[in-house]
């Protein structure tokens, strides 16, 4: 007797180049049969990013090798980021009329799609799985009044999914502290393409990279990552670099963002302009090469669910330092093995780790190897193994 396969609706905002590969690997899975419906195509088309600032457009496949479907957006003002900007109405019928065994929902409760989904799941009867790769209840604008509503009407919500998925021991934490019952929540590892990353890691050539960037050879370089964003705090990244003042040591900032020309005019204020680069916006086909060639990556953002550029980092074998609002600080970082946490906006812990960590490559490289080692166990295929699981849960709550 064949074994019983789960049939399985994936509500998805946009195409995402992190999600894309467990769509694959699931649909290959012996016990899922999955279709993948989409409110918008942004990401695997082109589009305005309102917090790069430009055009972005994801130079990977994103809808190839798992059946996927797109509903048309009747927003008026069709967007991301916005309540209203994604109302797909097509969702009802979908879920209606087909024998789902479960629906997850990645779109997230914060648009009007999500709601409409999940009512048509609940008057079918069918399980629904949702969740949120956040670690706490602040919010990016630091509006207490908004964590407080949130403290009230999150376990209302939560309560609606048969099982609650988070990305992190730090989701855990997060509903135990709202009260969810921890038969009902289940830890799917936040990843990326593991194999892709190592691979195309492997095959970079730093000499011609930093000969790109025009920075020597036996230089050190530390790396920010990320939106040029106030909430992912690359002032800080400047201002501690300019007190290590380590010799021989460079920085180079990858992303865009509206902070780049005053990031830009404080390097000439601080004279490092020559120590300082700026790359601009970086697909993702070139991130590998990005990571492998600096020797410590900075995430220092004050808000920061999970913060996946981490796992790509410590795949390219690049240690790491994140502040203590950074997500995946509780599953991906060994303290001073695969990498270092210090207080968000402390200038001076961060220039201080850089005076110890920069001059001392030996350190760096066993730092790197060990964080290259500790992603064997954070991967798709874990990813993969604990949603089965929590399928299995919700099917069986539900019953």
């Amino acid at each position: 007797m064949s074994e019983h396969r789960y049939r399985l609706l994936f509500v998805v905002s946009h195409p995402i180049q992190y999600a894309v590969p467990l769509f694959r690997l699931m649909a290959e899975h012996p016990k899922l049969d999955i279709l993948v419906a989409y409110c918008s195509l942004q990401g695997a088309e082109p589009g305005i990013d309102s917090e790069f600032g430009i055009e972005v457009a994801w130079d990977i496949p994103l809808l190839d090798g798992y059946p996927w479907i797109y509903l048309p957006n009747q927003s008026p003002k069709p967007r991301l980021g916005n309540f209203f900007g994604l109302i797909n109405l097509g969702l009802w019928q979908l879920v209606r009329t087909n024998s789902f065994d479960a629906v997850v929902a990645y779109t997230g409760y914060a648009y009007a799609s999500f709601w409409i989904v999940a009512a048509a799941a609940k008057t079918q009867e069918m399980a629904l799985l949702f969740g949120t790769d956040a670690h706490e209840l602040s919010t990016r604008d630091n509006q207490l009044w908004k964590v407080q509503i949130k403290k009230w009407l999150l376990p209302q919500i939560f309560s609606l999914a048969d099982i609650v998925i988070v990305l992190s021991s730090g989701g855990l934490k997060l509903m135990s502290s709202l009260g969810i019952p921890q038969q009902r929540v289940q830890l799917t590892p936040y990843v990326v393409d593991n194999q892709w990353w190592i691979t195309q890691s492997e095959q970079v050539n730093r000499e011609v990279v930093r000969q790109q960037w025009d920075i020597p050879q036996a230089a050190v370089v530390v790396l920010f990552c990320a939106k040029l964003q106030p909430w992912k705090r690359p002032r800080d990244v400047l201002k501690a670099f300019a007190k290590a003042n380590v010799s021989g040591s460079y920085l180079v900032f990858a992303g865009e963002g509206p902070l780049r020309i005053e990031l830009e005019a404080a390097a000439k204020a601080l004279q490092l302009s020559e120590r300082v680069k700026f790359l601009g916006f970086v697909n993702q086909s070139h991130m590998p090469s990005i990571y492998r060639s600096a020797d410590l990556f900075i995430l220092p953002s004050e808000y920061e669910p999970f913060g996946v550029v981490v796992n790509e980092a410590m795949l390219c074998g690049c240690p790491v330092t994140v502040s203590d609002q950074v997500g995946a600080r509780y599953d991906l970082i060994h303290p001073s093995e695969t990498g270092i946490v210090y207080p968000c906006g402390n200038v001076d812990a961060l220039a201080a780790i850089l005076q110890s960590l920069l001059p001392d490559k030996k350190r760096l490289k066993r730092m790197g190897e060990a964080a290259y080692q500790r992603m064997k166990t954070w991967s798709p295929r874990e990813n993969v193994e604990a949603l089965v699981k929590a399928i299995e849960r919700s099917v069986k709550h539900k019953a």
